[in-house]
């Protein structure tokens, strides 16, 4: 029968709106079943699995049948700007304490917001996320836009920024209008690419004026939508960013505890009876939240293909040392 990790995977999956992965964990389930001797109750599982499956396959037949997605931005807007309905939630992610209850802090403002408003105080709006690559600052983008039942919108800084003097402000300026217009979550991804010192001396004059751009639409900006901006490289940001953001979230790498909690957690749909889950953790110290996922999706791509489905201590370490070799490369 499905053990307790097999079911929290599948609560996990559900709440993720995974189907693939629910669906995958419920014939792990199938078939530890059929090995234990419930031949009928794997059988019935299995038939439950295929039906649904191919429920998901037909095409709704009203419009209260799916979530409808929100419109994607057109015309200029749509070469750098797009938008999302996430479904990650806070929840599911594996944060240091610190981290959550600063974003638990977000939420419960944005949840609240009409008594804030109330009483003449906003909720908080224009939020800075610091720290390595990979620790879960896009992410918890998505969660907080998903959380606070918003659609996200990312910008795509690539489209945003060309070389000829004045389109990038003028583009900025757009997304600063779409803020007012259309409520969200808006996420400066990579943003040291736009918030880069001014002082550098790499800089070029066009950036400096977009940034200078940025720096008075940000603080004259009075909509209602959340402002998330995301850097690996504090250090190259302009120091006056830091005063126009109601919070600066720094991330880290996480702790040895957390990394068991993800190991964990990223392997729960597949069975781990007797891996060594301290040495695995380990030997991913030091990793990031990302990479310590790869890993894990590799160790369980293992064990599916050699048709075992159980992850042990050696397959779980042969896949993070690889991660870790690949970083070095």
């Amino acid at each position: 029968m499905a053990t307790a990790d097999q079911v929290k995977a599948l609560i996990r999956s559900h709440a993720e709106g995974d189907d693939a992965r629910f669906y995958a964990v419920a014939m792990q389930v199938a078939a530890q079943a059929a090995r234990s001797g419930h031949g009928r109750f794997a059988q019935e599982l299995r038939e439950l699995v295929d039906r649904a499956k191919a429920v998901a396959a037909e095409p709704p037949r009203s419009p209260r049948g799916r979530a409808i997605p929100v419109v994607q931005p057109r015309g200029e807007l749509g070469a750098f700007l797009s938008a999302s309905y996430p479904r990650t939630q806070l929840s599911d992610m594996v944060l240091e304490a610190t981290i959550r209850l600063q974003l638990d802090r977000v939420v419960l403002e944005h949840r609240r917001r009409e008594a804030l408003l109330s009483h003449g105080l906003s909720p908080i709006r224009k939020l800075l996320l610091l720290g390595p690559p990979g620790t879960g600052k896009t992410m918890s983008a998505s969660a907080l836009a998903s959380e606070i039942s918003l659609p996200l919108f990312s910008i795509q800084l690539d489209g945003l920024i060309t070389k000829f003097m004045g389109e990038t402000a003028a583009k900025l300026r757009l997304v600063f209008e779409a803020m007012h217009d259309t409520r969200g979550v808006y996420l400066f991804d990579e943003f040291d690419a736009l918030g880069s010192d001014r002082a550098s001396r790499n800089d070029v004059g066009e950036i400096r004026r977009v940034l200078n751009s940025f720096l008075v639409m940000l603080e004259q900006d009075e909509s209602e939508s959340v402002i998330v901006a995301a850097s690996n490289h504090p250090a190259l940001l302009d120091r006056a960013l830091f005063r126009r953001f109601d919070a600066i979230v720094e991330y880290v790498l996480p702790s040895r505890d957390a990394t068991e909690t993800l190991l964990r957690a990223r392997l729960a749909f597949l069975e781990t009876a007797g891996l060594d889950w301290t040495l695995a953790a380990t030997e991913a110290e030091g990793l990031s939240h990302a990479e310590i996922a790869r890993a894990c999706e590799q160790a369980a791509k293992n064990a599916i293909l050699s048709e075992t489905t159980h992850v042990d201590t050696v397959g779980l370490v042969a896949a993070v040392r690889e991660r870790r070799a690949a970083r070095r490369e």
